[in-house]
């Protein structure tokens, strides 16, 4: 049994990846948790994580200020876990990033809450080259505008059992010839273990002293696009080429690739994803980040092997790969 004495926090986007495993660590830590989704039948898996009544699943459109009030209502803390990696009808990035934020965070302020925990990305930038950075930092400004002493989380590239990331090229590695090696594959990611990141929210929910600071999230090693790849080629057992592709040129094939947006399939690349790619995704220099929050990052070799296993030939009873 976990005792509740920590009230009421409101985590909106709490099933996907990162928001699954942040409410999970709020319950742990005796936090009653209410997770405003669009589909609370999608997230029934979350109740057991909590005692009973614990966890309550609300259903939320965050387009609609009366549910986004109801689901603050009575909170002490709110968490915006909302946003998507690619646009598509309505869901455009202004919507989900900007918009939404921004509604959260006034119906947070009238409801009384008295923390707010926004979660960007490491390369948020208004003067970004691709609109997914521009709008996470747009989203930043109105939630500050309205909370200046929220807290801002960004995280690089997350990674661990669910993650959309090294899953995704794990599974083209069992069926296609070869990995696309978008700009040659020299842009560096800081990859951030979603427990880590969790944790970092928890925190940030909890310690009055990070108000209104922001940190970026990364794990202790740096890797290139390249190197990315060849460590989910050797995890999975698989030899493919690793196909060099111009920005100018994945930027086309991206281009093309998101029309797959108009019968509701999710693309495989978008222009705009490629222009994400042509900056890198580390720490800043001089950037509060993991340390600061009193979080020992968790490096690749210890989680990886945990879930890609399942791409093996023979999945868990293949040769294990060495790091």
């Amino acid at each position: 049994m976990v005792a509740t004495t920590q009230g009421l926090v409101t985590v909106f986007g709490g099933s996907g990846f990162v928001g699954a495993q942040a409410v999970r660590v709020l319950a742990r830590r005796g936090w009653r948790v209410r997770v405003a989704v669009r589909n609370p039948n999608q997230a029934v898996e979350l109740k057991p994580a909590g005692d009973p009544g614990q966890i309550q699943l609300v259903r939320c459109d965050v387009n609609d200020p009366a549910q986004v009030a109801a689901a603050c209502r009575g909170g002490h803390a709110v968490v915006n876990l909302i946003g998507i990696l690619f646009e598509s009808g309505k869901r455009t990035f202004e919507a989900m990033h900007v918009d939404a934020a921004r509604r959260i965070a006034e119906q947070a302020r009238a409801a009384g809450a008295t923390r707010f925990v926004q979660i960007s990305a490491i390369g948020a930038d208004p003067d970004g080259k691709s609109a997914y950075a521009r709008s996470k930092a747009a989203g930043e400004a109105a939630v500050r505008q309205i909370f200046p002493d929220s807290v801002t989380l960004r995280p690089s590239i997350v990674f661990g059992p669910g993650d959309g990331f090294l899953n995704r090229f794990a599974a083209m590695a069992t069926y296609a010839p070869a990995l696309p090696l978008v700009g040659f594959g020299k842009t560096r990611f800081q990859p951030v273990y979603v427990g880590d990141v969790a944790e970092a929210i928890a925190r940030a929910v909890e310690d009055a002293a990070l108000a209104g600071r922001t940190f970026e999230l990364g794990g202790p090693g740096v890797l290139t696009f390249e190197e990315v790849l060849n460590l989910v080629l050797r995890e999975t057992g698989r030899t493919r080429l690793l196909a060099p592709l111009p920005f100018p040129v994945a930027r086309a094939v991206g281009a093309v690739a998101q029309l797959s947006t108009l019968l509701g399939i999710p693309p495989v690349l978008t222009r705009d994803q490629v222009l994400s790619l042509e900056t890198d995704n580390v720490v800043a220099e001089g950037a509060e980040g993991l340390a600061a929050l009193g979080v020992q990052p968790t490096g690749m070799e210890a989680v990886v092997p945990s879930y890609l296993w399942r791409y093996r030939r023979g999945g868990q009873f293949a040769e294990k790969a060495t790091f």
